[in-house]
């Protein structure tokens, strides 16, 4: 969509959208080919594409994120999706209008901090009054009545929500409301996570439908659907801008809130993350608990020895959506690895790890628990948790290969 960008008079560069290979890394680790002899193996290497600063033109009419999804859906009318999630998007980013405002003044209206009530998440997690209010904002805005929306799950819930029959639709929305919130207090970047499916049954096993009730168990079925399945997903993060990045299945775009207009304006258009970056984002506190070739591996990109021959940096801000745009825009990898304390890490597969898994693809990186795509399971419960590795194609394939390896 970089043609949608007016550019009479302006300087505008946009690479093309990275196309991922057919072939994906499905198959466990345990039963891939020796590198030595063996056939070409499940990658999924993006050309490295020239990474040049984008500009908005301040005397030209700015492509707006209603503007692109309108454009779309006139270009594309044949497409299935695309005009309903124009009105999906519609709500999602007026509500991330309202949490960017929320977050940047929290400090002064007394939204730092927990819950008076002592409130607790499914999760066990005590809720911030943040976490409360964007979970809140986010619901209402997507049980709007032209949102096409059937299912709402949120990370703060315990279960699913069916949204009124008078404004229900086909589509089911995942989120995590404000990623990050324990730095909220600090002023560090924050985001929220979505991600849109379109309804599906029969992912669950037979015997839930003796245990559940016939709503729970429509909204279980919807909701239970593997990455592979979404139609859209992205972030939005507010930090020293506001930027939402989000992909439709044909690539990925971003968009930077302008506070003069209050529209979110397509300032990187066509984003692919670069084939091999220098950068690593992972806990390392938790690293005595890894497993032997996490270990390794992170150790040959402290000392050069990997692949590349190239000291890496660290860089970990504790907040997924900021450390993930961070992996996307530079390259690199970002993990949170299961370890003794925690085998299947903490990150939801639903509400964080499927949404940005697929819009990593989209962007041409890879997104893998380890052992296999990251699109690729099929959910158990709402708040399932699995370990997560994703970045740059050559980066992360480079681990792949060793936990193969050692797999032998």
């Amino acid at each position: 969509m970089a043609a949608f960008v007016a550019n009479a008079g302006c300087s505008r560069v946009g690479a093309p959208a990275a196309r991922l290979s057919t072939v994906r890394h499905a198959r466990p680790a345990s039963i891939r080919v020796p590198a030595a002899g063996r056939p070409s193996g499940p990658t999924m290497v993006a050309s490295s594409p020239s990474k040049k600063e984008q500009f908005v033109c301040p005397n030209e009419s700015p492509m707006t994120l209603t503007r692109y999804f309108m454009a779309r859906a006139n270009e594309q009318l044949d497409e299935e999706h695309v005009q309903d999630l124009q009105n999906l998007m519609a709500s999602i980013q007026m509500a991330c209008k309202k949490i960017a405002s929320l977050v940047s003044r929290a400090g002064i209206t007394n939204l730092t901090g927990y819950e008076s009530t002592g409130s607790i998440n499914v999760q066990g997690e005590e809720q911030k009054k943040l976490d409360v209010l964007s979970n809140d904002v986010l619901k209402h805005a997507l049980k709007w009545r032209g949102g096409k929306l059937g299912i709402i799950a949120s990370e703060e819930e315990d279960e699913p929500i069916m949204v009124d029959e008078l404004a229900s639709g086909n589509y089911i929305a995942v989120f995590d409301p404000l990623d990050g919130s324990s730095n909220i207090d600090a002023g560090i970047a924050t985001g929220t996570i979505f991600g849109i499916f379109a309804e599906s049954a029969g992912c669950l096993a037979s015997d839930w439908e003796a245990k559940v009730d016939q709503e729970v168990l429509t909204c279980l079925q919807n909701v239970l659907q593997p990455g592979s399945n979404l139609v859209a997903s992205g972030y939005c993060m507010y930090s020293s801008s506001c930027m939402m990045v989000l992909t439709t299945g044909n690539g990925v775009q971003g968009f930077t809130l302008d506070p003069e207009i209050g529209e979110f304006v397509l300032t990187h258009p066509s984003i692919t993350i670069p084939s091999r970056g220098k950068i690593y984002s992972v806990n390392e506190a938790n690293e005595p608990a890894w497993d032997p070739v996490l270990r390794s591996y992170i150790k040959s990109l402290k000392d050069g020895s990997n692949s590349s021959g190239q000291i890496y940096s660290s860089r970990y801000i504790g907040s997924m959506v900021a450390d993930v745009h961070r992996t996307l825009m530079y390259g690199g990898l970002f993990a949170y690895p299961g370890d003794k304390k925690n085998e299947n890490g903490k990150l939801r597969l639903l509400y964080e790890c499927s949404p940005m898994s697929y819009l990593i693809e989209q962007a041409g990186g890879i997104a893998t628990t380890g052992r296999e795509r990251v699109l690729d399971v099929i959910p158990s419960s709402v708040h399932q948790r699995v370990p997560l590795v994703l970045g740059s194609p050559e980066d992360v394939q480079e681990l792949l290969d060793q936990y193969y390896e050692a797999s032998l």
